[in-house]
């Protein structure tokens, strides 16, 4: 249930994950990345309904031209990590290919991240889910 103070309501990560359907892992993430703008109280996340009509709003080419960049580039190199202390297992991978057949060969493939990286800076540029990787690119 949202909380209102005064004329402002405060959906917390619970609030979004129940009305939207999306994981709260998820929507920490996009908090944590600013791609929802919201606020950390303690150990809870908020965010205003004002920051949702944003995202929602906000044009979203920019992302499919990032991803058409990615596809086309040797810019990037990508890193399949396992997420939790079940799985260790990290292995760089060069290609897209390569990542989506090491993705392939794993058991479970929600216990893993692929981190894409830029070869000239080293920063990482993206976190994104195994399964998600796997729907953006297979």
């Amino acid at each position: 249930m949202p909380k209102t103070i005064g004329d402002l309501t405060l959906y917390s990560v619970d609030d979004l994950h129940e009305q939207l359907g999306i994981s709260k892992m998820t929507l920490r993430t996009y908090l944590r990345e600013g791609r929802i703008r919201g606020r950390k109280l303690g150990v809870s996340w908020y965010v205003t309904e004002e920051a949702i009509r944003e995202y929602f709003d906000e044009p979203q080419p920019d992302s499919g031209s990032t991803q058409k960049k990615k596809k086309s580039s040797k810019k990037y190199r990508y890193i399949v990590q396992g997420i939790n202390d079940l799985v260790s297992e990290t292995e760089e991978c060069e290609t897209i290919e390569e990542v989506i057949t090491t993705l392939n060969e794993q058991a479970i493939i929600s216990l893993f991240q692929v981190r894409i990286v830029d070869r000239e800076t080293d920063e990482i540029t993206e976190i994104i889910k195994a399964r998600d990787f796997l729907d953006e690119h297979a």
